[in-house]
């Protein structure tokens, strides 16, 4: 009797590839190294009250190209790294120091590592130190250790949205808010409205040492 031939098997289809590895954890937009560098990029500039144009022509790039950046659709050259901090007047270190820090949510800033940033208008004889920097499209509050040493200084009158608080560590100020002024010495706390001009008046006693913290609202738009 004749063997029968087995009926030839369908060869079976190549399985699809796998996209990416389910198992993976996977990368949102915060966790980008691009989108942790704009935003300190954009934090300093900021805080300095610069324009785009302003930083953009220091660094000697466009200010299309630091929009970009600033926003994480660009990973900038290390020469542009390197360009942009001096723009703002910090490290490069300074500038990546959020990529790829733990999200947990707690902050520490030892003594003395504060990022130093300057106020619009102000140009010697004090120091403000950002004291932790927030991650995200909206800032809710920025604490700064504030040190005033030169009694020759004139201030401007400060501006912005919120409400600050000062708490005097050492020293004698008299500080404006509006029509008022007040002096402050150690120990006592001030809470103003941060959109009536305000600002230091007279230093009676330096040097002074104050924490600032302006607490922005939260509202839902």
């Amino acid at each position: 009797m004749a063997r029968m031939k087995p009926k030839p098997q369908p060869k079976a289809s190549p399985r699809p590839r796998a996209r990416a590895d389910a198992s993976a954890p996977r990368l949102d937009r915060g966790e980008s190294p691009a989108i942790d560098l704009g935003r300190t990029a954009r934090r300093l500039r900021e805080s300095q009250n610069l324009t785009l144009a302003d930083v953009a022509g220091r660094a000697d790039i466009s200010s299309a190209m630091l929009s970009r950046l600033e926003t994480g659709r660009v990973s900038p050259s290390l020469e542009t790294i390197v360009a942009l901090s001096k723009a703002l007047g910090v490290t490069a270190s300074v500038l990546l120091q959020r990529v790829g820090a733990d999200d947990g949510g707690a902050q520490l800033i030892r003594a003395g590592e504060g990022l130093e940033t300057v106020r619009s208008g102000t140009r010697r004889g004090h120091t403000y130190h950002l004291l932790a920097a927030q991650r995200g499209p909206r800032k809710v509050f920025e604490p700064f250790l504030v040190t005033l040493n030169d009694r020759s200084e004139v201030f401007p009158g400060f501006q912005h949205p919120g409400v600050e608080f000062i708490h005097m560590l050492s020293g004698i100020l008299h500080y404006r808010h509006g029509r008022h002024s007040y002096v402050l010495k150690p120990g006592d706390t001030l809470t103003f409205r941060g959109d009536i001009a305000h600002g230091p008046e007279r230093l009676e006693k330096v040097p002074i040492r104050m924490l600032s913290m302006i607490i922005y609202a939260n509202e839902e738009e």
